[in-house]
């Protein structure tokens, strides 16, 4: 599926503003500032300034908290945001209740205690993140994420993710592959199934190194269309002569 720009030279902005630019951009930034977000039961609130930002919505990490502060700006991140740009970008620090924390290995154990899953679907997120594709949440269309080749403003979404690992159900029925087929192809997106496995045992899970004993498989189902396959009846059968009656001598 070809991307499906927005506006008339979304592509060429586009080009001119790679993603991968606007991170190492936003990852000198944050961590200049030694920025701070605040981890709560669900996600993660991040102070930081203006320009910051700015930044954090050009490379899509977070949304804007709406506050009447005018000095600093408040972004919500996701467990696998905040984690990614902590563990993988390193350019942020965390604290919780008021208190810094220095171990990895202490955040990543918080966030597996409120999201058991959350190692796999955070080595999905960072596989397609490293890859410089923009993930946002699929909930609204029945999946994990939805991945962008660029900012939202200027592109489609092209695919929706699945993500699945070794212990999960889904898609293990044709009924569930068809309706998520359908569903996907209904809202123009190619449904991308990873597939994460690996050979961690539960204290290897403990600790945020694991993630290099998993690897993602991807997948991409689509519907076979029937009409798209066969044949034109021009190939398939000769076209009738047809003769001028004009021209016919009578007998």
């Amino acid at each position: 599926m070809a991307p499906r720009w927005k506006w008339k030279g979304a592509e060429a902005k586009a080009l001119a503003e790679p993603i991968s630019k606007s991170v190492s951009e936003l990852q000198l930034s944050l961590a200049k500032t030694e920025s701070t977000g605040s981890l709560s039961s669900c996600n993660v609130l991040l102070a930081v300034e203006p320009e910051q930002a700015e930044l954090l919505d050009r490379c899509c990490f977070g949304r804007l908290v709406l506050s009447a502060e005018k000095v600093k700006k408040w972004i919500q991140l996701s467990f696998e945001e905040a984690f990614y740009l902590l563990y993988i970008l390193k350019c942020i620090k965390l604290s919780r209740q008021g208190r810094f924390l220095e171990s990895e290995v202490e955040i990543w154990m918080y966030m597996r205690t409120k999201r058991p899953n959350f190692p796999v679907f955070f080595k999905a997120y960072s596989h397609l993140r490293s890859k410089n594709w923009v993930l946002r949440s699929g909930l609204q269309y029945g999946v994990d994420f939805v991945a962008y080749r660029h900012h939202p403003s200027l592109v489609h979404s092209e695919y929706s993710v699945l993500v699945q690992s070794g212990d999960s159900d889904r898609l293990r029925v044709w009924s569930d592959v068809h309706c998520a087929v359908r569903l996907s192809g209904s809202v123009a997106k190619t449904l991308l199934a990873l597939h994460v496995s690996g050979n961690s045992n539960r204290e290897d899970l403990n600790l945020p190194t694991c993630l290099g004993n998993y690897r993602v498989e991807e997948q991409t189902i689509s519907r076979w269309s029937p009409e798209l396959s066969r044949e034109d009846d021009e190939t398939t059968s000769p076209k009738p002569k047809v003769t001028n009656v004009s021209n016919l001598k009578t007998p």
